[in-house]
């Protein structure tokens, strides 16, 4: 829930942008990355790189990198580890925009906050799927749909605390620097209480009720466990990471344009005009924002726990097969309909929200929890390469129609960006198709018997890890902290973000 707030940094990417409008460094990366990331000037395309962009890039490659470490030392000295980098990230941007350094935002929130962002998003998902062997993507769905209600929280609260700042004389963009440290201030104490009160469960614990010998084998579920530098030499990783990146480049190229997106599919192409007013639209494009945030965050939860009924592979046919007919749909005749745009807009988007969700059980079912949370860091290089390649295609579809989104585009100039992903799409279907379960010779299990025969002292992954788990994991024992009071202290900014962006999506079907 507090990493999540990278998905909310929108709010001041414009304070930002005119704030480092001098720095250097806006004309070389602003020309170099305009038309990639897009933008209305150098200045907002090298703002969004620095405090957007480079932090989601390092964010899955910091899970490749540390994703076995994570697993080794436990969720809590990983969420410590997190904690510390993520508020350092924090710390140092705000140093960078007081002193007007834009590289120092990068530093500080791009590279220190990615590398917190990367190891804070692996280590409760691989926790949660230890605590529910039995629903694996329930598990999951909670955890990622933090990440998700994060943005919720992050991005009313940052406009409140702008407001704020700007009351009391505060330059726009040095507004933001104090929001940093704000932030930090908040963050720390509630990240440091996830990383105190997690546990993973003891040795042959299993949920009240559930026995494992009597669960019926599903077909893709294996019985042995695979090593993370062994997973990349299957064919199944890279088919499930064909499945992550072109599920995530069909929407993140369009989410940045979520708000023109709305506004241009109902432009009058002989007029020019848009909704009934200007103000009506500008309401219209926020309760759209709002709409597509809440679909995006309960398809993480409703979807992830819907494969635990169905198989983690037929739903992400759905996911794929639906999501590419929902992308044609949506390009046909999405702008003859207000309802039914907002309709497919909203299944597509939580589609992708359910699409990142269920990847971490559906890598558990192949796979197996050794370790697991370094094979799904590894995966989110995916993540990484979508986050460049599908502002790219939509930014450059969009420049060939030499308009400018939200001012005179009109439906027909997305379409060839709404083709393109419904045709990765089902690329992404067809991989996913060709998923079959792991072959037993990459399984720790079946190594252990040559080994033993061998005598000549070799462990298997599984034996190594088993005899530092004493020493760096605690399980669980009785509760630290009442459960209804660890409900609470999540329940309530929850609650708040949920609703905020719920009237603002009332706002939508109301203008």
């Amino acid at each position: 829930m507090c990493i999540g707030q990278v998905y909310g940094t929108s709010v001041y990417q414009s304070r930002l942008a005119g704030h480092f409008s001098d720095d250097p460094l806006v004309g070389i990366f602003g020309r170099l990355l305009g038309p990639i990331f897009g933008g209305e000037s150098a200045a907002q395309t090298a703002v969004a790189f620095f405090a957007f962009s480079l932090s989601i890039v390092l964010m899955g490659l910091s899970a490749a990198l540390f994703g076995k470490w994570v697993d080794y030392r436990g969720p809590r000295m990983a969420m410590f580890a997190s904690t510390t980098f993520w508020i350092t990230g924090f710390l140092v941007g705000s140093v960078g925009i007081f002193t007007q350094q834009l590289w120092l935002v990068g530093l500080g929130y791009g590279v220190i906050g990615g590398i917190g962002l990367g190891i804070g998003y692996i280590a409760p998902v691989s926790t949660l799927m230890k605590w529910f062997p039995d629903r694996p993507g329930l598990g999951t769905g909670m955890a990622i749909m933090g990440f998700g209600v994060g943005a919720m929280i992050a991005a009313p609260f940052s406009n409140m605390m702008l407001g704020f700042f700007d009351g009391r004389g505060i330059g726009q963009g040095t507004s933001v620097g104090y929001l940093f440290l704000t932030l930090a201030v908040i963050y720390t104490p509630m990240m440091l209480f996830a990383a105190w009160i997690v546990r993973v469960p003891a040795d042959g614990w299993k949920p009240e009720g559930f026995d494992p010998s009597k669960k019926k084998a599903a077909k893709m579920v294996s019985a042995g466990n695979v090593t993370a530098n062994n997973a990349l030499k299957t064919p199944q990783f890279w088919l499930l990471w064909v499945v992550l990146f072109v599920n995530v480049t069909a929407a993140v190229g369009l989410l940045p344009q979520a708000a023109n997106l709305v506004q241009d599919f109902f432009r009058d192409s002989a007029t020019g005009e848009t909704f009934a007013s200007p103000e009506v639209a500008a309401v219209a494009a926020a309760g759209f924002v709002g709409y597509l945030s809440l679909t995006n965050t309960l398809g993480r939860f409703v979807w992830a726990s819907t494969s635990d009924k169905i198989g983690r592979k037929p739903m992400y046919m759905i996911y794929l097969g639906l999501g590419a007919a929902l992308y044609l749909s949506l390009a046909t005749f999405g702008n003859s309909s207000m309802a039914a745009f907002i309709l497919l807009a909203g299944i597509i988007l939580s589609f992708y929200g359910g699409g990142f969700a269920t990847i971490p059980a559906y890598l558990r079912d192949l796979f197996g929890t050794l370790q697991v949370g370094a094979i799904h860091g590894r995966l989110l290089t995916a993540w990484s390469a979508a986050g460049i390649a599908g502002p790219a295609i939509v930014n450059i579809t969009l420049d060939s129609s030499g308009g400018s989104p939200g001012v005179d585009l009109t439906a027909a100039d997305y379409r060839p960006a709404l083709y393109i992903m419904a045709c990765l799409l089902v690329v992404g279907f067809v991989a996913n198709l060709m998923v079959s379960p792991v072959h037993k010779k990459w399984h720790e299990e079946s190594k252990a018997p040559a080994s033993a025969e061998g005598g000549n002292g070799s462990e298997t992954a599984a034996q190594q890890q088993a005899k530092t788990r004493a020493a760096a994991l605690k399980p669980a024992g009785r509760p630290i902290v009442p459960i209804p009071a660890a409900w609470a202290i999540v329940a309530i900014p929850m609650l708040f973000g949920l609703t905020y962006t719920f009237l603002n999506a009332v706002r939508l079907f109301s203008s």
